[in-house]
Protein backbone atom coordinates (compact mmCIF):
# COMPACT_ATOMS: atom_id res chain seq x y z
CA UNK A 1 0.00 0.00 0.00
CA UNK A 2 0.86 3.47 -0.30
CA UNK A 3 1.18 5.89 2.76
CA UNK A 4 -0.23 9.38 2.46
CA UNK A 5 0.28 11.12 5.91
CA UNK A 6 -0.97 14.68 6.83
CA UNK A 7 -0.97 16.01 10.30
CA UNK A 8 -4.33 18.45 9.72
CA UNK A 9 -7.93 17.39 8.05
CA UNK A 10 -7.87 20.39 6.12
CA UNK A 11 -4.47 18.93 4.58
CA UNK A 12 -6.45 15.47 3.88
CA UNK A 13 -9.68 16.83 2.50
CA UNK A 14 -8.90 17.28 -1.22
CA UNK A 15 -6.78 14.57 -1.07
CA UNK A 16 -9.58 12.07 0.36
CA UNK A 17 -11.71 13.47 -2.60
CA UNK A 18 -9.09 13.21 -5.29
CA UNK A 19 -8.21 9.64 -4.53
CA UNK A 20 -11.69 8.72 -3.74
CA UNK A 21 -10.93 7.87 -0.16
CA UNK A 22 -13.38 6.34 2.62
CA UNK A 23 -13.42 6.87 5.81
CA UNK A 24 -12.13 3.14 7.76
CA UNK A 25 -11.16 4.41 11.37
CA UNK A 26 -11.48 7.51 13.49
CA UNK A 27 -10.01 6.68 16.93
CA UNK A 28 -7.08 7.57 17.87
CA UNK A 29 -6.60 8.75 14.83
CA UNK A 30 -8.72 9.24 11.61
CA UNK A 31 -7.46 6.83 8.06
CA UNK A 32 -9.44 6.74 4.47
CA UNK A 33 -8.06 4.21 2.54
CA UNK A 34 -8.97 2.40 -0.84
CA UNK A 35 -7.44 -0.68 -2.56
CA UNK A 36 -4.36 0.54 -2.96
CA UNK A 37 -3.94 3.69 -0.46
CA UNK A 38 -4.00 4.14 3.09
CA UNK A 39 -4.42 8.01 4.12
CA UNK A 40 -3.38 9.01 8.04
CA UNK A 41 -4.55 12.22 9.53
CA UNK A 42 -2.17 11.78 12.30
CA UNK A 43 -1.67 15.15 14.14
CA UNK A 44 0.44 18.00 14.37
CA UNK A 45 4.48 17.42 16.22
CA UNK A 46 6.97 15.10 17.13
CA UNK A 47 4.32 12.72 19.41
CA UNK A 48 2.03 12.44 17.30
CA UNK A 49 3.44 12.32 14.43
CA UNK A 50 5.82 9.05 15.87
CA UNK A 51 3.40 6.69 17.61
CA UNK A 52 0.37 7.09 15.18
CA UNK A 53 3.21 6.23 12.12
CA UNK A 54 4.24 3.60 14.28
CA UNK A 55 0.86 2.14 14.49
CA UNK A 56 -0.06 2.28 10.85
CA UNK A 57 4.08 0.33 10.16
CA UNK A 58 2.90 -2.11 12.71
CA UNK A 59 -0.59 -2.66 10.99
CA UNK A 60 -0.28 -2.14 7.31
CA UNK A 61 2.38 -3.52 4.72
CA UNK A 62 3.27 0.00 3.77
CA UNK A 63 5.91 0.46 0.29
CA UNK A 64 6.02 3.68 -0.45
CA UNK A 65 4.81 7.12 1.84
CA UNK A 66 3.89 10.62 1.39
CA UNK A 67 4.16 13.06 3.48
CA UNK A 68 1.87 16.11 2.22
CA UNK A 69 0.99 19.58 3.99
CA UNK A 70 1.52 23.12 4.30
CA UNK A 71 4.59 24.49 5.86
CA UNK A 72 6.40 28.37 6.42
CA UNK A 73 8.23 29.72 3.88
CA UNK A 74 11.46 32.42 4.94
CA UNK A 75 12.09 33.96 1.49
CA UNK A 76 9.10 36.25 0.49
CA UNK A 77 9.65 36.31 -2.88
CA UNK A 78 8.51 32.55 -2.74
CA UNK A 79 4.34 32.46 -3.90
CA UNK A 80 2.30 31.08 -1.31
CA UNK A 81 0.93 28.01 -2.67
CA UNK A 82 4.31 26.79 -4.09
CA UNK A 83 5.04 23.30 -4.10
CA UNK A 84 8.35 21.43 -2.90
CA UNK A 85 9.88 18.23 -2.73
CA UNK A 86 12.46 17.68 0.72
CA UNK A 87 15.07 14.99 -0.22
CA UNK A 88 13.51 12.64 -2.97
CA UNK A 89 13.39 13.92 -6.53
CA UNK A 90 9.91 14.42 -8.17
CA UNK A 91 9.28 15.64 -11.50
CA UNK A 92 8.59 18.84 -12.17
CA UNK A 93 8.91 19.97 -8.46
CA UNK A 94 11.72 22.07 -7.31
CA UNK A 95 13.88 21.01 -4.37
CA UNK A 96 14.14 22.68 -1.05
CA UNK A 97 15.83 22.47 2.16
CA UNK A 98 13.24 21.90 5.61
CA UNK A 99 13.97 22.08 8.91
CA UNK A 100 11.43 20.22 11.27
CA UNK A 101 10.55 22.38 14.58
CA UNK A 102 8.39 21.76 17.72
CA UNK A 103 6.76 24.91 18.09
CA UNK A 104 5.96 27.70 15.42
CA UNK A 105 8.76 29.86 13.96
CA UNK A 106 7.91 33.39 13.21
CA UNK A 107 11.70 34.74 13.48
CA UNK A 108 13.37 34.27 9.91
CA UNK A 109 16.81 34.63 11.37
CA UNK A 110 16.50 31.82 13.59
CA UNK A 111 16.10 29.56 10.16
CA UNK A 112 18.62 28.11 8.32
CA UNK A 113 16.86 26.70 5.57
CA UNK A 114 14.16 28.15 3.12
CA UNK A 115 10.77 25.98 4.48
CA UNK A 116 9.53 25.11 8.35
CA UNK A 117 7.42 22.57 9.23
CA UNK A 118 6.68 20.41 12.75
CA UNK A 119 6.31 16.99 11.18
CA UNK A 120 8.65 16.33 8.60
CA UNK A 121 11.70 14.93 10.10
CA UNK A 122 9.64 12.85 12.50
CA UNK A 123 8.24 11.52 9.67
CA UNK A 124 11.24 10.64 7.46
CA UNK A 125 12.75 8.88 10.62
CA UNK A 126 9.46 6.83 11.70
CA UNK A 127 9.22 5.93 7.60
CA UNK A 128 12.93 5.24 7.37
CA UNK A 129 12.87 1.86 9.67
CA UNK A 130 10.33 0.28 7.44
CA UNK A 131 10.59 1.46 3.93
CA UNK A 132 13.34 2.06 1.13
CA UNK A 133 14.44 6.15 1.24
CA UNK A 134 13.86 6.09 -2.40
CA UNK A 135 10.33 5.51 -1.37
CA UNK A 136 9.87 8.60 1.08
CA UNK A 137 7.99 11.25 -0.36
CA UNK A 138 7.77 14.79 1.55
CA UNK A 139 5.78 17.66 -0.04
CA UNK A 140 5.15 20.98 1.35
CA UNK A 141 3.41 23.63 0.13
CA UNK A 142 4.07 27.24 1.67
CA UNK A 143 1.14 28.85 3.39
CA UNK A 144 2.60 31.87 4.81
CA UNK A 145 6.14 33.58 5.26
CA UNK A 146 6.72 32.43 9.12
CA UNK A 147 3.20 33.71 9.87
CA UNK A 148 2.36 31.84 13.36
CA UNK A 149 -1.36 32.54 12.77
CA UNK A 150 -3.24 29.31 11.91
CA UNK A 151 -4.60 29.29 8.21
CA UNK A 152 -7.66 29.19 7.62
CA UNK A 153 -9.20 25.55 6.80
CA UNK A 154 -10.60 26.85 3.36
CA UNK A 155 -7.52 28.12 2.84
CA UNK A 156 -5.39 25.45 3.64
CA UNK A 157 -7.99 23.12 1.52
CA UNK A 158 -7.44 25.37 -1.68
CA UNK A 159 -3.27 25.13 -0.98
CA UNK A 160 -3.48 21.40 -1.54
CA UNK A 161 -6.35 21.42 -4.21
CA UNK A 162 -3.80 23.05 -6.12
CA UNK A 163 -0.90 21.07 -5.37
CA UNK A 164 -2.67 17.80 -6.23
CA UNK A 165 -1.90 17.78 -9.94
CA UNK A 166 1.72 18.43 -9.37
CA UNK A 167 2.44 15.61 -6.95
CA UNK A 168 -0.26 13.20 -7.19
CA UNK A 169 1.59 10.98 -10.49
CA UNK A 170 4.18 10.15 -6.82
CA UNK A 171 0.72 7.51 -6.29
CA UNK A 172 -0.19 7.20 -10.39
CA UNK A 173 3.30 5.72 -10.34
CA UNK A 174 2.30 3.05 -7.63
Amino acid sequence: MILIHTALYPEAKPIIEYFKLKQFQTQPFKIYKNEDIILVVAGMGKERTQKNLEIIFNDYEIEKVINVGICGCKDENVEIGSVFSIGNNVEDIKSATLTTVDEPLDDKNKLETLLVDMEAKYFKEISLKYVDEKEVFIIKIVSDHLNKAIPKKSFVNMLIIGSLVRWGNIVKKG
